[in-house]
């Protein structure tokens, strides 16, 4: 029961609850007014009653005509209306049931809108107590009043005793029921705008993740395109040369240098074709059935990727140690990029006498590619598109790269991937 003030608050009453507020103040009216003529004359109050329907309509007004504003000022409608009853009753206008209902509404306002508990709770508070020290007043008036007409007073348990009892308990359960279901409404209240505010969290959220999803695959699309475009065209590229130096000596050293260009021009348009035809398919699979992801390159192909090296002028070697384990194929995609783009560069960048050697190992807890090459010593590194795309696809998989210049010329990139990767998109 402390103050909300700085804790969460309840939604504000919308434009439809006000207006109905508006729609129920006028039903209670119409109703007043009508139990106002009835109980006239039914003679509820007998001849003790307030004569003229003037003070019934004007009671039936001042009862009904606070609760269009009751979300609005609740705890000044409940006084309001608290004072109204009072006065009715007193006063004996004939009017016995509409006035318990809006003094039960006004009550169960205050519990149901106003953000400030410890408010809510003096004012509720002071209300009840009030009628039950107006009851107890009213009882011992009764009690003394010097007649013999009504109920038997006679006996430690008489009828008198037993119906200011039930008066009490009818009360009780009143007044406990309307601030009872006050409470319960603002709770009720308070859990509807958490789960809103959390259905808004999850809708952004979610704007989020979509964005970020659409941002990852960009940058997986754009690390596949680099990696099949570096290394075929700077092979075309080197086979090309090549050919344009023997052409005129040596036609058929030529021919065969323009043939390896022709094969690598197919080379790349096939693993273009495999990598749009995957991106076209619904989920990502591959029209074979293939896992999502799938690609056409795996740790198979590093023997392959050795031979082209070799050919296309950068005499390399493969190492395998260890047992081979098995390996998500993502981890199997993103080894063989990281190898694929370091030979690549190896062969740009280490000059006509570099050579390269690989070497796979797989230990215990790890699966390490090492690529050195020697050739010309690297000035300052610069994070360009292949090293960046290296480092992606080692934390794609989980794992770290190494990419630095050697001391005595060359090269070193060393990618380590655990053996149980936590794969990251």
């Amino acid at each position: 029961m402390s103050d909300t003030s700085s804790a969460r608050r309840r939604s504000p009453a919308t434009a439809a609850d006000l207006r109905n507020d508006v729609w129920l103040a006028a039903g209670l009216l119409l109703g007043a007014v009508l139990s106002s003529a009835l109980g006239s004359v039914a003679g509820v109050y007998g001849t003790d009653s307030a004569q003229g329907m003037q003070w019934g309509l004007l009671y039936a007004v001042g009862l009904t005509a606070p609760l269009t504003l009751r979300r609005r000022f609740p705890e000044v409608v409940a006084v309001l209306v608290a004072l109204v009853f009072f006065v009715g009753v007193s006063f004996r206008i004939p009017e016995i049931y509409v006035g318990n209902i809006a003094l039960f509404i006004a009550i169960y306002t205050v519990g149901a809108w106003v953000d400030d508990r410890r408010r809510a709770f003096f004012v509720r508070v002071a209300i009840i107590v009030g009628m039950f020290v107006w009851l107890l007043v009213t009882t011992f008036q009764s009690a003394t009043a010097p007649t013999e007409e009504g109920l038997s007073r006679e006996g430690l348990f008489s009828p008198f005793v037993a119906f200011m009892l039930i008066q009490f308990l009818v009360n009780a359960a009143f007044f406990g029921g309307a601030y009872y279901m006050g409470d319960r409404a603002y709770a009720s209240a308070l859990e509807r705008a958490a789960l809103q505010d959390r259905t808004r969290e999850l809708e952004a959220a979610r704007e989020v993740t979509a964005a970020q999803a659409v941002a990852l695959d960009r940058v997986r699309i754009a690390r596949e395109l680099h990696d099949v475009v570096a290394h075929h065209v700077s092979a075309m590229g080197v086979q090309a040369g090549a050919a344009r130096a023997v052409m005129d000596r040596d036609p058929d050293a030529a021919r065969a240098a323009l043939t390896g260009v022709e094969q690598s021009a197919r080379s790349a348009l096939d693993e273009l074709r495999h990598l749009l035809e995957t991106l076209r398919t619904p989920n990502g699979d591959a029209p074979n059935g293939d896992a999502p992801n799938a690609s056409t390159v795996s740790l198979a192909g590093l023997p392959a990727l050795i031979e082209h090296a070799t050919e296309n002028g950068l005499p390399t070697t493969l190492t395998i140690i260890g047992d081979e384990v098995a390996l998500s194929d993502v981890a199997q995609v993103n080894i063989y990029r990281v190898a694929q783009e370091a030979l690549t560069n190896a062969r740009r960048h280490g000059g006509t006498d570099a050579a390269a050697d690989v070497r796979l190992r797989f230990g215990t807890d790890a699966v390490e590619l090492e690529i050195t090459n020697t050739g010309r010593s690297a000035g300052p590194v610069r994070p360009g598109l292949g090293i960046v795309g290296m480092r992606e696809r080692a934390a794609a998989s989980g794992g770290t790269l190494e990419a630095t210049p050697r001391a005595r010329g060359g090269f070193l990139v060393r990618l380590r991937v655990p053996r149980h990767e936590r794969v990251v998109a």
